[in-house]
């Protein structure tokens, strides 16, 4: 083949996502898409801040030189100390514009996080269910993608099985708290159960393992504490997104942060800059760099997902599914073993009988094999009839 196979392959590769996604908008298409609901994106359904439109109005005034240009590869130097400032203000830290990388989100920060410190031959052990995309950037940086499962009960990370999964070829463990698919926020106990499992296997082997914390549900809790890792675990490196918190998830904003804590930091911060070289990141999206300096420390309206959470978790636990409670992001991952279907024919049977459109758990690993997941970042109507046709559904079994 004359084109790049393994290019080929991730474009041509079957996802339950992309297939039920495509399905629903085109359904939407025929019957309205006020007759679908849809539940399979983690579109945030809260509007973007007031202060964004009016950083966005007051911005564009700019000469278009200055607004439109490029930007230092790293970003901004006010952006990035808008960033520090912030952070240092939040989890009493000293970091500096020169710790922080602006990307385009979080898919970029990992990816170009993972490119910085993976040679091949490595293993990153990502904590199953996962997000899928991280197998991508995993082996497009030339490592192996290895799954340590969560605890079946409360999907903290099982710290056992992540020693177990530990080789000689270990480079880096990946963790997302909140976590999506399961909405689980890693306790302070399960991190320095962790980070000891890490340090102490890292001198074992003879050479570092890195934490990357991918953080971008870390603003949408409901009363749980989301410990910041780097305080935890010294050789952690932080990727975040302002998809969620700011509700921007088409405008691609986010950073990698190499801690001033991290021994390997002069190092890292380097091969992160070498890595957005090597990937073509020019620098991120110039106009929202702006706008981070002006509402970095905007709320994000948890009120709305809160009362979402809790007619999605209670409304499936009344129809008799099991799930945990979601401490974060916004997401629920129910059990529907007791229907006897598989994960992907229940979800491909609710969409067509019922057209309520939610992800098989096996499109987050294998692991995911008789749980759903549902995004509550929707309207609250919707939400309610989509409950009533899901027991109906269940009902007709």
């Amino acid at each position: 083949m004359a084109i790049n196979q393994k290019s080929y392959d991730y474009g041509a590769a079957k996802s339950s996502i992309r297939e039920i996604a495509a399905y629903g908008a085109a359904r939407k298409a025929q019957i309205g898409a006020q007759n679908v609901f849809d539940f399979s994106l983690g579109n945030p359904s809260v509007p973007a801040p007031d202060a964004v439109r009016e950083s966005i109005v007051r911005n564009a005034a700019l000469p278009a030189a200055q607004l439109h240009g490029y930007t230092p590869a790293a970003g901004l130097p006010a952006a990035r100390q808008a960033v520090a400032d912030s952070l240092n203000r939040r989890f009493k830290t000293s970091y500096e514009p020169g710790d922080l990388y602006l990307t385009c989100g979080a898919a970029a920060a990992i990816s170009i996080t993972l490119h910085a410190i993976v040679n091949p031959g490595d293993e990153v052990i990502v904590i199953a269910p996962y997000f899928p995309e991280y197998r991508v950037w995993i082996e497009t940086a030339g490592a192996t993608c290895v799954e340590a499962m969560a605890d079946p009960k409360t999907f903290q990370v099982d710290t056992a099985a992540v020693d177990a999964a530990i080789t000689p070829n270990t480079k880096a463990v990946i963790i997302d708290s909140p976590n999506n698919p399961v909405g689980a926020v890693y306790t302070r106990s399960t991190l320095l159960s962790l980070a000891s499992v890490l340090s102490d296997r890292s001198e074992e082997l003879g050479h570092p393992i890195y934490l990357v914390s991918d953080e971008p549900y870390r603003e949408i809790t409901y009363g749980a504490e989301v410990p910041w890792v780097p305080a935890i675990y010294d050789r952690t490196i932080v990727c975040y997104s302002y998809s969620k918190s700011l509700s921007l998830p088409g405008e691609r904003i986010g950073w990698a942060l190499v801690p001033d804590t991290n021994p390997d930091h002069d190092e890292l911060v380097l091969a992160v800059a070498g890595a957005g070289r090597k990937l073509g990141f020019v620098c991120a999206p110039a106009l929202f760099q702006r706008v981070l300096i002006d509402c970095v420390d905007e709320p994000t309206n948890v009120e709305a997902y809160a009362r979402n959470r809790e007619a999605l978790a209670g409304g499936l636990r009344k129809l008799g599914y099991t799930c945990i409670e979601p401490e974060g992001a916004f997401y629920v991952f129910p059990g529907i073993q007791k229907t006897g279907l598989s994960s992907e024919d229940f979800c491909q049977r609710l969409l067509r009988e019922k057209k309520v459109v939610t992800v098989p758990g096996t499109a987050f690993g294998a692991s995911g094999e008789g749980y759903i997941r549902c995004s509550y970042a929707t309207g609250i109507a919707k939400l309610t009839e989509a409950l009533d046709r899901m027991a109906d559904f269940v009902a007709s079994l």
